[in-house]
């Protein structure tokens, strides 16, 4: 059976803007749009959707650029791992409107991208998580600037796979390393540097990253165990969710973003689920039934 993925895009009643990708088993290649009859009219069973985008190959992330009016989404286009240098990244208007369906595509020209997943803006460049290596590119022409390779492990056995990446807006960017159970930090001088800043079976593999916009601290969210991270700028780490004996709330939890207002929201892949966790620590499901989240991200 042929997949096929959806980029889907709502609003809540808080007036934010969500975005995750979610697999489909139906090929179209059409862009729809839905716009929302009643904006603001978003409960825990039922969204308005404010936007749709079709016949995407396999997409893992949503990124808004508002400087450019532009949205980004990376499709894997192929096994989750591969090194078959076929993936690309999708540039939207911010009215939705496909501006090039291929702005960045592995084996053209001189731009190598196997299966990107996670992506961050940090000044005019747009960097990309792919497999083992984190991808620079310049955000307005889409060629390639800079990238950094992931130390080989130990353990040979290990699989490296970067699955997300987040800006601290202090220089630093942290990688997810769900096969490496590794979270790294990479200083964004020239030439770009790599340190590794958390690591351990604990983690539990790790599939999204996000910085916490009232502390500034590194949010993770496990996908083995459903389980939410807090981590300090120094290293130290808490763990800020988890399922309790009674309670099975998260399986696998596969992207972590925040809002402005510091209220946290994570993606569960295996239960269909959008989790909205309040800054008085209270959980609500704000979107359910969804055939497979993958990252989401907060415009």
């Amino acid at each position: 059976m042929q997949q096929n993925n959806l980029c889907d895009i709502f609003v809540d009643d808080s007036m934010t803007i969500f975005s995750f990708a979610q697999e489909r088993l139906r090929r179209r290649h059409n862009l729809g749009l839905a716009v929302a009859g009643a904006i603001g009219m978003v409960l825990a069973s039922s969204w308005a959707w404010a936007l749709q985008v079709s016949g995407l190959e396999s997409p893992h992330s949503f990124l808004a650029d508002p400087p450019s009016k532009s949205y980004f989404i990376s499709n894997i286009n192929g096994e989750t791992n591969a090194r078959d240098n076929n993936g690309f990244i999708t540039k939207l208007s911010d009215d939705g409107r496909i501006t090039a369906f291929k702005f960045i595509e592995g084996g053209r020209g001189d731009v190598t991208l196997h299966a990107p997943k996670g992506m961050t803006i940090v000044d005019h460049v747009l960097y990309v998580t792919d497999v083992d290596t984190l991808r620079a590119f310049d955000k307005n022409t889409g060629k390639p600037v800079a990238a950094l390779v992931l130390p080989r492990p130990a353990d040979s056995k290990t699989t490296q796979s970067l699955v997300d990446v987040a800006a601290d807006g202090k220089g630093h960017l942290y990688l997810a390393d769900q096969g490496g159970n590794a979270i790294y930090r990479v200083d964004l001088t020239t030439p770009l540097t790599l340190s590794l800043y958390v690591s351990g079976a604990h983690l539990a593999g790790p599939s999204g990253v996000a910085v916490h916009p009232k502390t500034g601290h590194i949010v993770v969210v496990s996908y083995d165990s459903g389980k939410i991270f807090d981590i300090t700028p120094e290293g130290a780490l808490t763990e800020l969710a988890s399922n309790g004996f009674f309670t099975g709330r998260f399986q696998n939890l596969s992207g972590v973003d925040f809002d402005r207002w510091g209220s946290m929201y994570v993606a569960d892949a295996t239960k269909g689920k959008i989790w909205r966790m309040l800054p008085n620590n209270k959980f609500q499901v704000i979107a359910e039934y969804l055939p497979g989240p993958s990252d989401l991200g907060i415009d």
